[in-house]
């Protein structure tokens, strides 16, 4: 018989040593239920020694066990009349595809499979890598019946992904196979992550939109109420009550404003504007168009410009669009620090030439909440946000307009130190 190879002497030992272990941790526990009855008094000395010497004994006679350490024997080499006709199917897929024997032994795999999953090796089982039960049940369903078999693979780590696997059993007719040999299993992932993803922000858009519309709107059903009844002849009251029910049709007509535009430009975002802007002067028209705004928050807009033009191709009424909601966020929730900050100035970086900031010296936002202000609805305060009439796509708009115009937005903030608004265009 031959040697045993270093890595199975390695499990025999290992095997070995801990069930010797646990042996020894047992007569452990066991002597100590006896010191524990001997000190009660419950058991005399001599019986419980008797009684350890006994299990001592026993436990050097008997064997630490059978241990056989059993490896899959590979199945026959498939023909090469059967793999290369296979191989070249599932190359030309590009979805991941895997290419199984009978037996459910990898022999094929193509480029997209290899890349999202390098640790499945061919020359053993599928299910020695990718250990998900459903999976291993699918497949060894799929063989056993030779029938179709389709699964939802929802996985976590390293990242949330979910894969539409189909498992199809494949037999190639010419081939001299015994019946239960000619069979090979072709197993394919198509990636489902991307539409979860969408569906799931569809759905916390349906529900955020639902309830920034429905809070105002009861508002204002509750405040018709009272109109109608007890305030039908309070003057004082009758003018307070229809002043914020005013405010409240402001801000479900903005919401809305906001929805369509977010939708407008999500129907154009493939296509890239072609017209030609000067940057320096669109920056002073948003300017003078907040003056009241600034005014009213006791906030100074300084606007530090080039030299001559800077001019960019895009979407006039789109990036006027996107410097008003930041100067108007900045007002809005910097206006403590006193002063909003503009600055348009030339870029080195790769792909770009003007570089915009927008910089408020206001209270700032923790570093956790900088990734998702972007987000539709996301909102670091709501109440405040709601006081200050935000609708909570700002953001969302902002982001959208500049990956439409092949930009970049980079958002910087510290608690007590104000954010920074980087907007690179090309």
């Amino acid at each position: 018989m031959p040697d045993p190879s270093p890595q199975k002497s390695v499990s025999l030992l290992t095997l070995v040593m801990t069930r010797l272990l646990l042996r020894a941790v047992f007569l452990a526990m066991v002597a100590a239920c006896l010191v524990v009855l001997v000190l009660n008094q419950e058991i005399g000395l001599a019986p419980a020694l008797a009684l350890i010497g006994f299990m001592l004994i026993v436990a050097a006679i008997l064997p630490a066990g059978e241990i056989r350490i059993e490896t899959p024997v590979p199945a026959p080499p498939v023909p090469d009349a059967v793999l290369q006709p296979v191989s070249a199917f599932a190359d030309a897929l590009v979805d991941p595809c895997f290419v199984l024997d009978r037996r459910g032994f990898l022999i094929h795999s193509n480029a997209a499979a290899q890349r999202q999953f390098p640790k499945v090796a061919v020359g053993i089982p599928m299910t020695f890598s990718l250990r998900n039960p459903e999976l291993v049940q699918a497949i060894d369903a799929a063989s056993r019946a030779a029938t179709t078999r389709i699964i939802e693979l929802h996985e976590t780590y390293p990242s949330e992904t979910w894969d539409k696997v189909v498992i199809t059993p494949l037999r190639l007719p010419g081939i001299d196979w015994a019946e239960d040999e000619d069979r090979l299993l072709v197993v394919t992932f198509q990636s489902l992550t991307e539409l979860k993803r969408v569906e799931a922000l569809r759905t916390d858009f349906i529900a955020n939109a639902s309830h920034e519309l429905r809070t105002p709107l009861a508002s204002l059903l509750g405040f018709i109420d009272t109109l109608l009844g007890p305030a039908a002849k309070d003057p004082a009251a009758r003018d307070r009550f229809l002043g914020i029910m005013r405010g409240q049709a402001e801000r479900m007509s903005k919401l809305i404003d906001d929805l369509l535009s977010l939708s407008r430009i999500e129907m154009h975002q493939h296509l890239r504007p072609t017209g030609s802007i000067d940057l320096a002067g669109l920056l002073r028209e948003v300017r003078d168009g907040l003056q009241i705004q600034a005014k009213a928050a006791d906030v100074e807009i300084t606007v530090k410009l080039p030299e001559g033009a800077a001019t960019t191709i895009g979407d006039r009424g789109q990036l006027y669009e996107v410097f008003e909601n930041l100067i108007d966020n900045a007002i809005k929730y910097g206006a403590s620090g006193k002063r909003v900050d503009v600055l348009l100035e030339p870029t080195n970086r790769t792909g770009f030439r003007h570089l915009v900031s927008v910089i408020d010296h206001g209270p700032g936002v923790p570093a956790e909440h900088v990734p998702r202000l972007t987000e539709r609805f996301y909102r670091v305060d709501a109440d405040t946000s709601r006081k200050k009439k935000g609708t909570g796509l700002g953001l969302a708009i902002v982001k959208h307009i500049v990956n439409r115009h092949r930009g970049q937005l980079t958002i910087k903030s510290k608690p007590g130190e104000g954010m920074r608004v980087d907007v690179l265009l090309p």
